[in-house]
């Protein structure tokens, strides 16, 4: 493994990209940060170049308007490629997936396909939400397992860490989701092509600066995806 390239979606993250970029490179020499900018007007592209020229590791992908979360990282994805990564890391701008746990992600890819960060794995590993929304996420993670029958913990979740080789195998032009049931379709994907899993527990800290993305729309979606799934792989069209 010798190119780590880390997407960060970016909308309205001006708060937190100057501190998450320069945390996730301090992680390991390997790593390159990849910022995908959804035309932000609160500035954060602009940081995004400015962290650029500071830094021959961080590179932007600047793109016309907020499209969705799965739009952003199909587009991240296949630029992180394009650029010749062996290993690609999905994470959020704002801290809630700690830097902090990519060198153990680093360690555990090396034996598997995809090392994800799981909020499920031992117990509840949630931190500063409200109980209401932790039961949402939980019966919601477990709503998405049921229907999809994936063994992993977290159907949900977006921190994870995948080699390039698994990628290229289920075709990020094969994607359907663009919100959050994203984070649903290509975990049901990595698992329908028998990846070897490797599920690591972590703490999610909601954010502390700027805004929450998530919308009524974003989570209906999730709710039909896990059908549309399930439909297709049974007809064999995924």
């Amino acid at each position: 493994m010798s190119r780590v390239i880390v997407i960060i979606p970016t909308y309205n993250e001006a708060e937190n990209l100057p501190l998450i970029v320069p945390a996730v490179l301090e992680q390991d020499p390997r790593i390159e940060v990849l910022v995908v900018d959804d035309n932000s007007p609160d500035g954060t592209g602009k940081l995004a170049e400015e962290l650029r020229e500071e830094s021959g590791r961080v590179h932007v992908l600047h793109r016309p308007g907020k499209a969705g979360l799965g739009a952003a990282y199909r587009a991240g994805l296949a630029e992180a490629l394009e650029r010749g990564a062996d290993v690609v890391i999905q994470m959020d701008a704002d801290f809630s997936h700690p830097p902090d746990a990519i060198p153990r992600m680093l360690e555990e890819i090396e034996d598997h396909d995809i090392v994800m960060g799981s909020r499920y794995v031992n117990g509840i590993t949630v931190v500063n939400w409200p109980i209401e929304r932790i039961l949402i996420s939980y019966f919601g993670n477990l709503y998405a397992r049921t229907i999809t029958q994936m063994p992993t913990t977290d159907a949900t979740g977006g921190f994870r860490c995948v080699r390039r080789e698994l990628l290229e195998q289920i075709g990020l032009e094969r994607i359907k989701s663009d919100g959050y049931a994203f984070q649903i379709e290509m975990n049901y994907r990595f698992v329908k092509y028998g990846a070897r899993i490797k599920e690591l527990p972590f703490f999610f800290v909601d954010r502390t600066r700027g805004t929450s993305k998530l919308s009524l729309g974003i989570a209906f979606e999730a709710l039909w995806i896990v059908w549309w799934l399930r439909i297709a792989n049974a007809l064999g069209r995924l």
